[in-house]
């Protein structure tokens, strides 16, 4: 008598106490998701680092990744509004762009992510303490 009794209280307790999954109100809002600004569902990226060009290499570094910069109209523009913070034409600047990340094509060397900027959203002066670079030849 006493082990029916036991299984029937166990699986009563089990059925009571299983969650029920569910999503926050929060998350709900829409059949793909929460809901996103303009700018957060143009598929744009928002990328802050230092900015380099010389020659025909564009690079920006954000963080640890290092992306290679789509030489065009914008990027031209971008290194033009640096000028101001430059010593030396290959200094480098603060820059704050969104631009859309172009996965590197196999076979191609190069970084992992391209990036074509559209649109500039802020340039700086790199700090002097980030930007120890060794200049040979002087």
């Amino acid at each position: 008598m006493m082990k029916p009794v036991f299984i029937l209280i166990l699986c009563v307790s089990l059925f009571t106490s299983c969650k029920n999954d569910t999503k926050p109100k929060a998350l709900e809002i829409g059949a793909d998701g929460p809901e996103k600004t303009a700018k957060q569902s143009d598929g744009l990226t928002l990328l802050r680092g230092e900015f380099i060009y010389y020659s025909d290499a564009a690079v920006l570094q954000a963080g640890n990744s290092v992306y290679g910069v789509v030489i065009d109209d914008k990027m031209h523009e971008l290194y033009n509004l640096g000028e101001a913070y430059r010593v030396e034409p290959t200094d480098g600047i603060l820059a704050e762009v969104r631009g859309k990340l172009i996965p590197k094509p196999e076979g191609k060397e190069g970084w992992p992510f391209n990036v074509e900027i559209k649109e500039i959203i802020n340039v700086k002066k790199l700090n002097p303490k980030q930007n120890e670079v060794v200049k040979i030849g002087k």
